[in-house]
């Protein structure tokens, strides 16, 4: 016999289609009422137990369970008159003191304690929560993070940091009027996902929101990585920021790992030959300040801002090697050069050069006082070769008060001029005809390369002989005082001893260190939106609506 068809309101028949979902629903409901009378069986709660609860919006025998180890958690935070209200929860006589109970506690606790009780109140169908603040838990449980939540109910601005990562273009739609409300708790890895996106820069000073020492260090070198003092770096073992201190300290060359501060350790001892690999190291606008030191090399001339870099001159020495006499008056550069070129030609036995060099130097009054003091020495010199002996002692007697060596210069020029000219021996200081300080030890070895070096040539032949000569004489008698001594002090031609500052690059921020969108750090974002909730916990159940009892679990 066929069933007649079901029925609708007013006796009419039923769609098909609606009397299938009336008949599933029917059956939802008649398998969950079954589950849960197995469930007060096996949980070993009685039925006036759960009725008891139902006034406090809890459902079912399992609920009463789970607001049990809720209520037990609570307690160990609980005081004074809400300990009580839990005591008499947890001996199943809830009453209306409860919620505003359990919502005292929860205001004084971290949110993470927060976010676990709403969590356990949600898992439990609790009726403890507003409709909105159900609807937003459960989306963030789902893990939906499209919310839209106006931003007086996100005080900690979580959602809308859910909803920025959410997006197609992440973080970088975070809004900035909300960073105040983020900066003090989100994690390190999420703030680094909002430096990355260009939404934190340096002006939002994130390094003072945070109480941590290793974090304010850490955010400083990713920001303002000038600021970070050297005890930080250390800390952070950023090598590269310790490296680069190093080198501008100068003091104890660095040890060796090709980078661009070994490179720039060797242009500041003055080798050329790494310049072109300096220059792929360099960022693009001191690759152009280099390449104007070395466009300077070839006339001698170089912009104020090169000259002023002590650190560079060595490399330019090494580089520049002028044609002409220098003019001392245009830098100090071009002051040291001009003297070590004079002792050059000198050395090279050029009088010719020597002298036109020294000319410069000489009408240089303004100059250093040490550097005037070796050009006048040297001219002395220059006159003596040419037996201009009461020219060369006017030169000498106004520098004889601040230098010995040119009391003693002075002496033997006197003495020479009491000798008839043809008499006297040869003016020329045979250190120097060798191409060596006065007093080198090493001037035999150099004799005899030189002596190799011109065997042909005669004239130099007999020159390197008397100047032997005559050093082995003064060394038998321990007796120098013949010799017209220059240089009077050697370390006035020393190049400094400096690093060029101003090719150093500038220091490059810290690289990130955490993972970018940390699966970790967005669930720490999404505890925060849920404890953010608590204010959506009512003081009483909401009213159940007519399938509450049947649909919380």
């Amino acid at each position: 016999m066929t069933s007649p068809p079901p029925v609708g309101g007013a006796g009419q028949p039923v769609s098909g289609a609606r009397a299938e979902a009336v008949a599933r629903e029917r059956e939802r409901l008649r398998a969950l009422q079954e589950r849960r009378d197995a469930q007060s069986a096996d949980a070993g709660v009685d039925g006036f137990t759960v009725r008891r609860w139902r006034k406090s919006g809890v459902f079912g025998a399992q609920a009463v369970l789970q607001a049990h180890a809720l209520l037990q958690q609570l307690t160990s935070l609980a005081k004074d008159a809400t300990h009580d209200t839990l005591a008499h929860a947890l001996r199943d006589e809830p009453d209306d003191r409860l919620l505003p109970a359990v919502r005292t506690i929860l205001e004084r606790a971290d949110p993470a304690t927060v976010a676990t009780a709403l969590t356990a109140v949600h898992a439990g169908g609790f009726l403890w929560l507003s409709e909105v603040g159900e609807q937003r838990l459960t989306a963030l449980t789902a893990g939906d993070s499209s919310l839209a939540v106006p931003g007086s109910e996100d005080p900690s601005g979580a959602f809308a940091l859910l909803s920025a990562f959410a997006t197609t273009h992440g973080t970088a739609t975070f809004p900035t009027r909300m960073l105040p409300r983020v900066l003090p708790w989100i994690p390190l890895s999420v703030l680094d996902d909002l430096i990355d996106a260009g939404v934190v820069g340096p002006e939002h000073h994130p390094w003072r929101s945070r109480a941590e020492d290793g974090e304010h260090a850490y955010l400083k070198a990713r920001l303002v990585p000038d600021q970070v003092t050297a005890e930080q770096a250390t800390a952070l073992e950023w090598t590269a920021r310790q490296r680069r201190n190093a080198f501008l300290a100068g003091g104890e060359p660095l040890p060796s790992i090709d980078d661009v501060y070994d490179l720039l350790e060797r242009v500041a001892d003055g080798d050329a030959s790494v310049v072109k690999e300096l220059e792929r190291k360099l960022p693009r606008d001191l690759v152009l300040r280099l390449r104007r030191l070395l466009g300077g090399v070839a006339v001698g001339n170089w912009d104020r801002d090169i000259w002023e870099d002590r650190g560079l001159w060595r490399l330019i020495f090494s580089l520049w090697e002028p044609k002409a006499a220098v003019n001392p008056s245009r830098s100090p550069l071009h002051a040291l050069m001009a003297l070590r070129q004079a002792y050059d030609l000198l050395c090279l036995n050029d009088l010719t050069r020597a002298s036109s060099q020294i000319d410069k130097l000489v009408s240089f009054e303004t100059a250093d006082p040490a550097y005037r003091a070796e050009a006048l020495n040297f001219h002395a010199y220059t006159l003596l070769l040419q037996e201009e002996l009461d020219a060369a002692a006017v030169a000498l007697k106004g520098i004889r008060g601040s230098h010995e060596l040119a009391e003693s210069n002075l002496r033997m020029v006197e003495q020479r001029r009491a000798v008839p000219r043809n008499d006297r021996p040869a003016a020329s200081n045979p250190y120097l005809d060798l191409g060596l300080p006065h007093g080198a030890p090493s001037w035999a070895s150099r004799y005899r390369d030189l002596r190799r070096e011109h065997v042909h040539d005669v004239d130099m032949s007999a020159r390197l002989n008397s100047a032997m000569k005559r050093i082995r004489d003064a060394e038998r008698d321990e007796d120098w005082s013949g010799f017209f001594v220059l240089p009077l002090d050697l370390d006035v031609f020393d190049l400094p001893d400096e690093v060029p500052v101003t090719l150093v690059p500038p220091l490059t921020p810290l690289t990130r260190r955490t993972t970018p969108r940390s699966p970790e750090s967005l669930a720490l974002v999404r505890q925060r939106a849920v404890a953010d909730l608590l204010p959506h916990l009512l003081n009483a159940p909401r009213r159940p609506d007519r399938n509450s009892r049947m649909h919380t679990q």
